[in-house]
């Protein structure tokens, strides 16, 4: 089922998720649901908060990105990407390393804004997947930045609040008339 995505200015956003201590049927139908949601969003990322749920869970699929690549290494190996998609992320644990890159970003509770941010290279990833199995790996590209936008959405924190003040000056209007009828929406 296609989950409506919230839209910046929810309260939602900004919340911390909880663990998940137990893969239960719900959590796995709500993971069914925010992939489904994902994919007919065009999205490569979406985080629980995003649906409205305050949850450590994000579904990530860079597959459709031809145009930004992506480096997966699993045991100290390099992995296929593809084959490691779709990805579930329980209570990701991430570890950013590497030189700040600059890199374009959007978000789906944020249509139509764009802004370059800086984030480290590469990240290390210590998370349970939707069979209660511990992963860990490294990503770099475009999977790390996503991984790191994701992971940033389970601690409330949005991907403005890393914009340049330049940036967000640009985008300003934007931001206000997104957050008002928003919140204008909330109160009907």
């Amino acid at each position: 089922m296609i989950l409506p995505i919230i839209k910046y200015g929810h309260p939602a956003l900004r919340q911390k998720g909880q663990r998940i201590e137990k893969i239960t049927p719900p959590i796995q139908e709500l993971v069914a649901n925010m992939l489904e949601t994902m994919y007919a969003a065009a999205g490569i990322g979406l985080a629980a908060q995003q649906v409205g749920q305050a949850l450590q869970l994000t579904v990530l699929d860079v597959r459709a990105a031809k145009d930004r690549p992506s480096t997966l290494e699993i045991g100290g190996a390099p992995a296929d990407v593809g084959a490691f998609m779709p990805l579930v992320l329980i209570n990701p644990e991430i570890r950013p390393f590497g030189e700040p890159a600059l890199g374009p970003e959007g978000c789906l509770s944020f249509p139509e804004i764009y802004a370059d941010i800086t984030r480290p290279e590469s990240v290390r990833v210590l998370a349970m997947n939707l069979k209660g199995e511990k992963i860990e790996f490294k990503a770099g590209g475009l999977l790390s930045r996503a991984i790191q936008h994701e992971v940033d959405h389970l601690n409330g924190i949005l991907f403005i609040d890393r914009m340049t003040s330049l940036d967000m000056s640009e985008v300003k209007a934007e931001l206000e008339a997104l957050q008002s009828n928003t919140k204008a929406a909330l109160k009907k």
